[in-house]
């Protein structure tokens, strides 16, 4: 008889998740994870960057208290305590994860696992990490001597991802890090070279810049994070210029090189140029962390990309033999991780769940804040819709103005005939939580006049979905009448 029912390899916001529901779901569950519960998300992702950006916040709030009313002298930046703090925050979340997996009777078994067949693996202690050799282990290779060997009757596959590496000449010199590696800094670098304008390079941009780094982004694409509706990447690029980030659009970086103490970017592209840096932060994505797991003695094929296929029962091509989260490629949201890990659990505890991918909110926590959900205009176009879209900015909101914050807008793509709501983009002050309405208006089917007619609380942030749903209508009340589109 297997060990356990199920066994999930990797602890992070997919299978911590997965294993507690599958707990709760009466199964015998096994959950090996090589550093701390919590995976990358708690320990190198949402939550220390969050940390960190908060107190940048806090940083920019203070230095500017004088707009408040309020006179603060000798403000000054201590980064030790900022990192403390954000340990501080990682440890508490991790254990209460460690206690949430104890209390569920969930059985948690330290080490890296290898697949020695579909539903049987070998687990190792983990190696040294290549980021840091006595630190964390994310993404370090297994020692050479087996621990222990593991068996289920199914077995989920919820790795994560790493950062994905620059594949140009100085890419491994000493000063050049990854998002991961950004957390081993001691002290805010004096000039910052960021490469990716997507949602990890531009966080760490705002926060670096924040706390006083001379910044440059280099972004391949034509505008900071492409993903978004172009408005809302044409809005944030103004908003970086402001607080002076040099932004270098449609630009690739073709080497790195030591020039005495520091280093020398060299850019090519619209705008060639060469670029001193004391840290040069690769953020151009993350590819899936299935090196050391050795696959294919489980007969499990991997894409192009190396992410693995699943159904939309998180099922792979292999019986008994699931994936979850940034492994399968889908969307790299560690909120679409937990999603993924319930249905898992669901389906392997027999009940008939499938996923949904139609509705995926996304946050990318720079100042001003981005959110979205849906389509965004230029692709609801080429779906074939006829659109409306409707505008409404922060300054019309006395919330907004009480607040100190009013840069931004929200924008909502709906259908030309029935005002369904296809798509909503925030840019602006708490945008990852408003977005929330956006996500339920789509996945409700819910129209422009549904949203214009929801009262909303006064005076709240959360009342710009209401008023740009009545921008949409062409009965806007605190902005003059837009231009039709």
């Amino acid at each position: 008889m297997p060990e356990f029912d199920l066994l999930i390899v990797g602890g992070g916001p997919g299978g911590y998740v997965a294993a507690i529901r599958a707990a709760q779901r009466g199964l015998r569950v096994g959950l090996v994870e090589k550093e701390r519960p919590g995976g990358v998300c708690l320990n190198w992702g949402c939550i220390p960057t969050k940390a960190m950006l908060r107190s940048a916040e806090v940083f920019h709030t203070v230095t500017a208290a004088a707009e408040f009313g309020i006179h603060a002298d000798n403000v000054r930046l201590d980064f030790a305590a900022v990192r403390k703090r954000k340990d501080g925050i990682v440890s508490d979340l991790t254990n209460g994860v460690a206690g949430l997996l104890k209390a569920n009777g969930v059985t948690v078994i330290e080490g890296h696992a290898r697949f020695v067949g579909p539903t049987t693996v070998e687990v190792f202690e983990p190696g040294p990490s290549p980021i840091f050799p006595d630190g964390p282990r994310y993404g370090a290779a297994p020692t050479a001597t087996a621990t222990r060997t593991v068996d289920a009757t199914d077995v989920v596959i919820a790795t994560g991802s790493v950062p994905a590496q620059l594949p140009v000449p100085g890419a491994d010199l000493p000063g050049v890090i990854t998002s991961d590696g950004a957390f081993g800094l001691s002290e805010v670098p004096r000039r910052l070279v960021v490469i990716g304008g997507s949602a990890v390079g531009a966080e760490w941009a705002s926060l670096f810049a924040t706390l006083g780094a001379e910044v440059t982004v280099v972004e391949m694409r034509d505008r900071l994070v492409p993903a978004e509706d172009e408005e809302i990447g044409a809005a944030l690029g103004r908003s970086f210029a402001k607080r002076g980030i040099t932004i270098l659009t449609g630009s690739t970086v073709t080497g790195i090189a030591r020039a005495g103490d520091g280093l020398v970017v060299d850019v090519g592209g619209t705008s060639p140029r060469e670029i001193d840096a004391d840290v040069v932060l690769i953020g151009v994505g993350r590819r899936p962390n299935t090196a050391h797991l050795d696959l294919d003695h489980a007969g499990i094929d991997t894409d192009a990309r190396g992410f693995i296929p699943v159904d939309d029962r998180l099922r792979t091509a292999v019986e008994h033999v699931y994936a979850i989260g940034d492994v399968t490629g889908r969307a790299l949201l560690a909120h679409v991780a937990s999603h993924q890990g319930l249905t898992a659990a669901d389906v392997v505890a027999g009940h008939d769940a499938r996923i949904d991918y139609t509705v995926i909110p996304a946050a990318t926590f720079t100042h001003p804040e981005i959110a979205s959900v849906g389509l965004t205009e230029q692709a609801a176009r080429q779906a074939g819709h006829e659109i409306v879209t409707a505008t409404f900015p922060f300054a019309a909101l006395g919330r907004a103005k009480s607040f100190g914050d009013t840069e931004g807008f929200c924008k909502i793509v709906a259908g030309a005939r029935y005002r369904e709501v296809l798509g909503v983009h925030i840019i602006g002050p708490s945008a990852s939580d408003l977005i929330t309405e956006g996500a339920l208006a789509i996945s409700l089917e819910a129209t422009l006049d549904e949203l214009a007619d929801t009262i909303h609380a006064h005076p709240t942030l959360g009342e710009i979905g209401m008023e740009a749903a009545l921008t949409g209508l062409g009965l806007p009340v605190h902005i003059t009448p837009p231009r039709t589109r």
